[in-house]
């Protein structure tokens, strides 16, 4: 309880006395001095703790390069905040340079709130990374950290914004006049921005749905490709000719779309050919194996050749094959039907496709020697071949 006397409370004459004494330019500068100094040797011993603990671990030293500006900033923000109130002007330039000192202060924290969020989200990320890109928690992880990075920098940054517009009396007056309308604000600013919401709540499913993640291939609107980014808004997907091909979000939360690395596991490939029927099948498996023995494209999952069908005079023959990955099945599929073409051709021309022509001649005459020699040759081993007979 203050001692009390005619003129007034003293202990309340007593502040006053203090900061009338601490503002004039003496004080002001000591005080700044006082204020400057404590937040330097801060900074030193921050910067020598983090400096001792880089020599164990890496993460210190990332962390105090990537904050090292925003926190000294804060600092001396900070300082000026508080040697600002022995600043010896009037009371509306006073309260005008507080004003400014505490928007610094507000966006100074935000960045340095931003960095640090980043470092560990940066962190999580190369952790994960170290796995291999097609890696199926690799993938999932990195594409979750990648989504929500952006939302965590965006929401910071808007609360930022938000706190600095808050600082001023006009905009808090328009505050509290668009809060007494919030259902007709919120309706209009609904219909507004419908498209940019839905795809920002999209970015969102397909981040923690796992629909698709980063590094997965896919084939989309009949494009054959792999997805490098997955922001709040749109899906880049880099195409197997380099093109770039740019789809909103909501796009594949509404539309099917093939995901060949959805499970994570190896992938199975087929190649087909038609052939004659004089193929031999079993040196066609035997080709194929000696192949898959001598390429790294193969992972030695599974393969296999089978005959699928026998239609139009022609025996369909298919090829399946397996790899680790999109990448490896798709020049694995091109190897082998480069490879087995050549092959046909060089050792068995027999199994080429062709088409059968019986032509019969007239009757009587030279017709019937014609058919006569017809028959003696559809009596040889390719007498049960399939052909077509033209009048």
């Amino acid at each position: 309880m203050f001692l009390t006397t005619d003129d007034g409370n003293i202990g309340d004459n007593v502040t006053q006395a203090l900061e009338d004494g601490w503002r004039t330019w003496t004080g002001f500068g000591l005080a700044l001095a006082i204020a400057v100094g404590v937040a330097l040797a801060v900074m030193v011993v921050v910067s020598i703790a983090l400096s001792l603990i880089g020599r164990r671990g890496r993460w210190a030293a990332e962390l105090h390069a990537r904050t090292r500006w925003p926190f000294r900033t804060t600092l001396l923000v900070i300082a000026l905040l508080i040697a600002s109130i022995a600043l010896p002007v009037g009371q509306s330039l006073r309260d005008g340079v507080h004003h400014t000192l505490g928007i610094a202060l507000i966006a100074s924290a935000a960045w340095l709130l931003t960095r640090v969020f980043l470092f560990f989200v940066d962190s999580g990320t190369k952790r994960y990374q170290r796995h291999g890109v097609d890696s199926f928690s690799s993938r999932k992880m990195r594409t979750q950290l990648q989504i929500i990075r952006r939302l965590v920098v965006a929401v910071i940054v808007i609360f930022a914004v938000g706190a600095i517009l808050m600082t001023f009396e006009s905009v808090r007056a328009v505050g509290a006049s668009v809060l007494a309308s919030a259902g007709v604000a919120s309706i209009v600013a609904g219909l507004a921005a419908q498209s940019i919401l839905g795809n920002l709540f999209a970015g969102v499913q397909l981040a923690f749905s796992e629909a698709i993640r980063v590094g997965d291939i896919v084939v989309v609107q009949g494009e054959y490709g792999k997805i490098r980014e997955i922001t709040l808004s749109y899906v880049v997907l880099e195409v197997w000719d380099q093109r770039t091909l740019v789809l909103p979000c909501t796009y594949f939360t509404t539309t099917p779309f093939e995901n060949w690395t959805k499970l994570g596991r190896a992938l199975m490939g087929t190649v087909f050919f038609d052939l004659d029927w004089r193929v031999d099948v079993d040196a066609l498996r035997a080709e194929v194996d000696r192949l898959l023995a001598t390429t790294d494209l193969w992972d030695g999952v599974g393969s296999g050749v089978v005959v699928t069908d026998a239609s139009g005079g022609m025996l369909q023959v298919r090829v399946m094959v397996s790899a680790a990955d999109a990448d490896k099945l798709w020049s694995l599929r091109c190897l082998v039907r480069e490879h087995l073409a050549s092959w046909v051709r060089r050792e068995h021309p027999d199994a080429l496709p062709l088409q059968r022509v019986r032509m019969d001649g007239p009757t009587g005459g030279e017709g019937d020697s014609a058919d006569a020699m017809n028959a003696r040759d559809l009596t040889g081993p390719g007498a049960a071949l399939p052909a077509r007979s033209y009048g």
